[in-house]
């Protein structure tokens, strides 16, 4: 009998520290609701749910970049509903203006509502602002990161659409004395030429003449396009070509209804590219919304998988608890009993 190494004792201490290691592992998984709670309880099952977790803390930053873009196309696409009310009402005030019922001064005072249509659309472009950024004036491009990687974005652009980006700050629908003048000129050209036969007999002068009123002369220099096929001019300018040359009321009306003409067409335009690229922030608006959509979908199920791998099963680990504490006391209990056998030497040393 040895009393210097109580080899008993020692196993049953081992053993015992096992126990209470285990112990106090299952305690924290079970306070912490975690399995794991440092690298040494699962290497590998660590480093996979860091990783998940990087992707699921970007999904949801991603999630809301998202939001905050279908807030600015919605900023930007309600600001253009009503730059296209207020092009449709030009629109519908230059169909107006080309009726020759309109006396000088009905078209003065139509001129100051299309005005003052003109610079409340700049004024819109200029003002619309998301963050402190102009969304309206300037060709604009925006980009979304809308994942959790480098790459995964979403660009939106918009174009200039103030009343010059669209191509109808210089409209009137009062013509100038100098717009007069030159129509003047345009119509002593027609009375003398034979406005059924080729324009090849206009002269340089003529053709310029013809440009400054907005006509597109390419064909006319080409000497191959017949004055009754010349778009842009009211059928009245050929008509009435001898009276529009001497008559300067009959040819200041002329040119108010080719003002209204031209604004016609260009608003037309206009209404189109506005129409368009509300279309385009309509379709970005609506893949945001399915992108928001697969994010959080995505972000459930990568949680669900970083759950299985990171949380623990409370009612497993609670058996295990239990079964670490049994051995804990038994342990203790035990290494009494082993601290306690060097005793008998004493029954021998006594003898």
């Amino acid at each position: 009998m040895r009393i210097n190494t109580n080899i008993s004792a020692m196993d049953t201490l081992r053993n015992l520290n096992a126990a209470t290691t285990a112990k106090s592992d299952s305690l924290a998984k079970l306070s912490s609701g975690s399995r794991i709670n440092k690298a040494g309880d699962d290497a590998a099952g660590l480093a996979i749910s860091e990783n998940m977790k990087s992707q699921i803390s970007g999904m949801t930053q991603a999630t809301r970049n998202a939001q905050d873009g279908v807030s600015l196309i919605q900023t930007a696409e309600g600001a253009l509903s009503e730059s296209q009310t207020m092009i449709e009402r030009m629109r519908d005030l230059s169909v107006q203006s080309a009726n020759s019922t309109l006396s000088d001064s009905d078209r003065q005072d139509i001129q100051k509502e299309f005005g003052a249509l003109q610079s409340e659309i700049t004024r819109v472009s200029s003002d619309t602002e998301f963050n402190n950024k102009n969304l309206l004036s300037g060709n604009n491009t925006f980009s979304f990161q809308i994942g959790a990687n480098a790459g995964q974005t979403l660009s939106v652009s918009i174009s200039d659409m103030s009343a010059s980006g669209l191509g109808i700050s210089s409209l009137s629908l009062v013509a100038s004395d100098a717009d007069v003048t030159v129509l003047q000129d345009v119509a002593k050209a027609i009375s003398a030429t034979d406005f059924n036969s080729a324009t090849s007999t206009l002269s340089a002068d003529d053709i310029t003449n013809l440009g400054k009123l907005g006509i597109d002369t390419a064909d006319l220099t080409a000497g191959t396009t017949t004055w009754d096929s010349v778009s842009g001019l009211s059928s009245d300018t050929f008509t009435n070509a001898a009276t529009l040359a001497t008559d300067k009321t009959a040819a200041q009306e002329a040119a108010d209804v080719n003002k209204a003409s031209q604004a016609i067409t260009a608003l037309t335009k206009a209404v189109s590219t506005v129409s368009g690229q509300r279309a385009d922030l309509g379709a970005a608006q609506n893949r945001l919304t399915h992108t928001i959509n697969n994010l959080g979908t995505t972000s459930e199920n990568l949680s669900d998988a970083n759950s299985q791998i990171r949380d623990v099963d409370m009612a497993s680990e609670m058996t295990t608890f239990t079964k670490q504490n049994i051995l804990t006391q038994a342990a203790t209990s035990m290494l009494s009993q082993a601290n306690s056998m060097p005793n008998t030497v004493l029954t021998l040393l006594q003898g």
